[in-house]
């Protein structure tokens, strides 16, 4: 097994992450998944069923997976390197 880049991961799960709070944030202002929406709202300030809405959540979301990925990739080589 291989190691994970850390930068090259956290980023990849950050974008992947900020599309899609932006994407749902943007649903929801058509009225597609409109409860998800609020409910994630309570936690990212800002986030809500609208353009703007989804553009605060994309930015939310991608500083939240970058540092949470960053994190798992961390634990994840520790846990490897433990391993052998």
């Amino acid at each position: 097994m291989s190691k994970l880049d850390i930068r090259a991961f956290s980023l990849a799960a950050a974008i992947l992450w900020a599309l899609g709070m932006m994407c749902l944030g943007w649903m929801g202002a058509i009225g597609w998944a409109r409860p998800i929406v609020e409910l994630l709202g309570s936690g990212y300030i800002g986030f809500a069923p609208s353009f703007v809405g989804g553009v605060v959540g994309g930015a939310w979301g991608f500083f939240d997976a970058l540092i949470g990925a960053a994190v798992f990739a961390w634990l994840y080589n520790r846990l490897l390197a433990q391993s052998r």
